[in-house]
């Protein structure tokens, strides 16, 4: 169910950011276009919290349940790079 959750929510933000691009090109008002844009980036963050969600209740977890502590300190670097990464 996350994966076509995650999808559906990707799919919309394609479709929203298709329509900011036309939406700029006929120079229609930019509060209107600024508020698109967050609802895009509203659509991003929220895959990227069931992409995140999925990871850490699968490979992050199978990671941490073996005896392979290279593995398991890769699989929390992983994380903390990905983190790095959001809070820019």
């Amino acid at each position: 169910m996350s994966k076509k959750e995650t999808l559906i929510a990707l799919k919309k933000a394609q479709s929203l950011i298709s329509k900011i691009i036309e939406m700029i090109e006929e120079d229609v008002y930019c509060v209107d276009i600024m508020q698109q844009n967050l609802a895009a980036v509203g659509l991003l963050k929220a895959s990227h919290e069931k992409l995140m969600r999925n990871h850490l209740q699968t490979c992050f977890k199978h990671a941490m349940e073996t005896d392979d502590e290279e593995k398991k300190q890769e699989m929390i670097e992983e994380i903390i790079k990905v983190m790095r990464f959001l809070n820019k």
